[in-house]
């Protein structure tokens, strides 16, 4: 058979976290459990934030985005990972393993540069208050998030297109619970150096530029807050980044471990490691910024309070129709 017929695999099979039956029911189980708690979470963030008029600055509306970036980001991978856990065949279609691919990495940037726009914010709002609201809306906040989607999609187009081109002709098992690049390439029979080489170069570009500028906007805000005479001062600065910082180890970390290592080490562990970026991070984010956050947990108050309030509005309507001659 030529090698020309052996470029196209109809289809990949996802080996997933476990080849063991006896874990799928509980992983299933666990998943979905994370899923829903991402999925209701986020929503409740971004309804609390478009609710509240007082949580109508910058910071939120990145928040607002942020969570929704990370609905999405989890449902490209969760609900295929849910369908392959009760499943025997636990196949997925080249143009389907493609997709997923590109919006995996759209998503994922997008996180990535939102992070880094929320850094930026952080430090304008702290280092130079009084044109804060005026220079982040109304100039700065539609060219950041233009900027990080446009950026996240072309990106992404660039290594599912170098994908593409590549010959798949031995096995057709990728070693992971959804089509990252990394797994992918490993089944390549082709050369896949101009893949490395682009991931090394303008991949490590790609998830470096938003790093360095959050390292820059922290070294700037903790040079300001030193300077601030009173420790209350202090605390109230710290703790308004407190959030985000935890937020951004827990993604660039998580990250750093997983991509910037040679093809030939990817392993099981990363596959763990990738839990962190892709569900836990997402599934934390609400958690995170909402609990240590004042005006974020009484903005979610209000909504949850109004919620209740109409749902007993509706059983009282209900009630009185059934009573009703």
């Amino acid at each position: 058979m030529g090698m020309s017929n052996l470029t196209r695999l109809s289809e990949f099979i996802l080996i997933g976290l476990s080849s063991h039956p006896e874990d799928q029911k509980p992983l299933f189980a666990l998943f979905l459990i994370m899923y829903l708690v991402t999925i209701t979470g986020n929503l409740l963030i971004i309804l609390a934030i478009r609710s509240d008029p007082k949580l109508q600055n910058p910071m939120y509306f990145f928040l607002s985005i942020l969570s929704f970036a990370d609905i999405c980001y989890t449902t490209v991978i969760v609900p295929k990972m849910l369908v392959n856990f009760l499943s025997e065949t636990k196949t997925i279609s080249y143009a389907e393993c493609l997709t997923q691919m590109y919006f995996f990495l759209v998503f994922g940037n997008i996180d990535s540069y939102l992070l880094a726009v929320m850094a930026i914010d952080r430090y304008v709002a702290i280092c130079n208050p009084f044109p804060y609201v005026t220079v982040m809306k109304r100039r700065c906040c539609p060219l950041l998030l233009a900027f990080s989607v446009a950026f996240s999609c072309l990106h992404s187009l660039l290594h599912v297109l170098l994908v593409n081109r590549l010959t798949f002709c031995a096995s057709n098992v990728i070693q992971h619970f959804f089509c990252d690049v990394n797994p992918v390439l490993k089944l390549a029979c082709s050369s896949t150096f101009v893949n490395e080489v682009v991931a090394m170069t303008e991949g490590m570009a790609s998830v470096m530029a938003p790093c360095i500028c959050i390292i820059i906007s922290y070294l700037r805000i903790l040079i300001a807050v030193l300077n601030v005479p009173s420790v209350a001062g202090k605390c109230k600065a710290f703790s308004t980044c407190s959030s985000h910082l935890t937020v951004v180890t827990l993604f660039y970390g998580s990250i750093t471990y997983v991509y910037f290592q040679p093809l030939s080490n990817y392993t099981v562990k990363d596959r763990i490691a990738t839990i962190i970026y892709t569900v836990l991070t997402s599934m934390l984010n609400p958690f995170i910024y909402s609990l240590r956050n004042k005006d974020m947990k009484r903005g979610l108050e209000k909504l949850i309070s109004r919620i209740k309030a109409q749902m007993d509005m509706l059983s009282t309507a209900q009630a009185n129709k059934i009573h009703e001659p």
